[in-house]
Formats: structure tokens, sequence, C-alpha cells
């Protein structure tokens, strides 16, 4: 946002910072991620609804003449001719819409229409855990602190988002319908019992509409693109929910497209060696965070969800206690990421 000069308008925007980054395993209390020793213009990670940073930027887009925001428009198919795309067909609440266009960029998610109508070849890497979701009230004598609490058998993280806390609950993977088998009392007693904080709260959920599944998958696409299309962010890479670091792989990886892409789209042409570089100067730093996530699904999640006694930190987190200065690196990785990216084109309107 400060490379787009747009840092001061951004922080208009409800938000709120987050410096640290806390855990607590079974009974030991740790900061995990010190954010404010980054090497940047923020010393921390601003929490803001996704919503108001959209529309944000949308707003910001209006002034380009050629910018056009369709709502409520879903891609139903690609236009081929010749073996390459040149648009896509959509349906809009007026009806059918017809796109034509130099390139289409599938940035649609997990669940990319994209990327499927294309034939891309996707593979599945699996992962040992789903997610529910769900906001809970946040009081005035409430911590401040965002964070993760790790207990024998359960996994439930706590994001501040000022006036109410972003709930996330770890379940093993498949498990939803045992989840609603056993009722929603049991499931706030389950809450209650891993947060006792929420005692008070818990009959803020009144039923399981309240209570966002998110299936947690992680693949990749072998090939990213294919001619007059690319496919980034979850569309190329679906992530793990670990460390929230999807939505930072996503922005780094529209950086680099525009980067790469702006001038070739400035003169009309982009060839597929353009489009194969996109996915060169993306993949290593995917490649490695998966690594780090697949890592951490293996050796902390899997064996969190699977166990009945104490439960302590890993032998990899434990110094971090001890050495304060060892919390910038899980810092570094969350906030930037393996390889973070810079606005280098021109602004021209």
């Amino acid at each position: 946002m400060h490379e787009l000069g747009l840092l001061t308008d951004f922080f208009k925007l409800p938000y709120q910072p987050v410096e640290t980054l806390a855990g607590k395993f079974g009974d030991l209390d740790l900061t995990i991620a010190d954010f404010r020793y980054l090497p940047t213009r923020c010393k921390f990670i601003a929490m803001m609804p996704q919503w108001d940073f959209l529309n944000f930027l949308a707003d910001r887009c209006r002034r380009y003449p050629n910018f056009r925001l369709l709502m409520q428009a879903e891609v139903q198919d690609l236009i081929e001719e010749g073996g390459r795309v040149v648009g896509v067909n959509a349906t809009a609440p007026g009806g059918p819409v017809t796109i034509r266009s130099a390139l289409v960029v599938g940035c649609d998610g997990r669940h990319s229409v994209v990327r499927d109508k294309a034939g891309l070849e996707v593979e599945e890497l699996g992962a040992p855990m789903d997610v529910l979701w769900f906001s809970l009230s946040r009081r005035p004598d409430d911590t401040g602190a965002t964070g993760g609490l790790f207990l024998p058998g359960s996994i439930f993280v706590m994001l501040n988002r000022g006036d109410y806390w972003q709930c996330v609950f770890v379940i093993p993977k498949g498990s939803i319908a045992e989840v609603h088998g056993k009722g929603l009392p049991a499931f706030r007693a389950d809450i209650v019992g891993t947060v006792p904080l929420f005692a008070g709260r818990v009959d803020e959920i009144k039923d399981w509409d309240q209570v966002k599944l998110l299936t947690v998958a992680v693949d990749r696409l072998k090939r990213w693109y294919r001619s007059g299309l690319v496919c980034i962010g979850d569309a190329a890479h679906a992530m793990s929910p670990i460390g929230g670091v999807g939505i930072d792989l996503a922005v780094q990886d529209a950086v680099a497209a525009a980067n790469i892409l702006a001038e070739p789209l400035r003169r009309g042409a982009v060839g597929d060696d353009v489009l194969a570089s996109v996915q060169q100067r993306r993949e290593f730093p995917t490649r490695l965070t998966r690594r780090m996530q697949i890592f951490m699904q293996d050796r902390v999640i899997r064996n969190v969800l699977a166990r009945e006694g104490p439960l302590k930190p890993p032998l990899f987190i434990r110094p971090l206690r001890r050495f304060p200065m060892l919390r910038r690196l899980p810092a570094r990785v969350l906030g930037l990421g393996v390889q973070p990216e810079h606005i280098r084109t021109p602004e021209r309107i």
C-alpha cells in the first residue's frame, strides 16, 4: 500500500494492528512471532475485514478510465479461438455477459472455475484438518492478543477484530458430520472447555448457520497457464490456512504478474513464454511456503488433534521462549513471505 501511495488512505479504514502473535501449548504461554522489527514501513500486521479492503481497492481503481467492475457476475466458461483463450462467458443479474480480453487472469480461489474450464492439471496434496469459523463478542477487559491455543485434541485460534473475536476451531479432516451429530450444546461446551473466557457468550451461537465450514484443500497446478490465460493465488496453489499466508502469496503473485505482464500487455501481445515467467517467478516461494505448512501439519497439527495426554510445544518452537530475537524469523516469514515482491510498474492513467 505504501509503494502504491495508498497507505494514508488505507489506514483510514477500520483495522486492528497485530504486533505479536501469541500461542499456548498446554499450560505454556509463548510469543511465536514479533512483527515490531520487520524492515517495513509498518511494524505490524493490519487485521481488516476483507470487504472493506476490496471496496477500498475498487474505489481507487475507478479513477482509471478502462476499469470496469461487474458485481455478482460468475464465470461459466472460457471463450477459445484457435487453441487460445480470448475471454469468458459469465452470468450477471442483468443476464449473460460475454467479455473478450487479451488475457484472462484466473484469481477465483481454491474452487476456481477458470482453472477447471481451462483443463489445467491439479495435484492434490492433502490436509489433516478442516476449519470452523464463527464470531463471538469481544469485551473491553478481554486480552487484545491474536493467537492460537494448542490443547490435547483441540486447536483454537482467536483473531482480534475490535468489537468481536473471529474464532477458528480446527477439527480432524472430514469430521464435520460427527460435530453436527453431537449437537450445538456439545459444540458450545467444547468451545468453553478450550477457552473458558467464552463461558458467558457461547450462547451467541444460535444455530449452525453461524458456524462456517472451510474444507481445507492443499493443491497446486502443475502448470499455471495456457495461451491467453494465467492463474495466480489460490487458483494456482490452494494453501493451508496455517499462518494465514495464503493472502500474502496471492497479493505477491498479483504484484509479480503485474510487473511481468504490464509491458507485454501494453504492446498487445502476451506469449506463452511471458506467462511461463510468472510461474517461474512465484513457484519457488510457493513451494517453500507449502513445505513449511506441510511440516507444521504433520509435526504439530496432526499430533495435537490426536493427542489425549499432556501436551508440550514441539522442540523447534521451545527456543522462542528463551531467545526473543528468534521470534523475528517467523515474523518475517509470516509478514513478508519467502520472496517479497515490490511495485516495479509506473502508474499510467
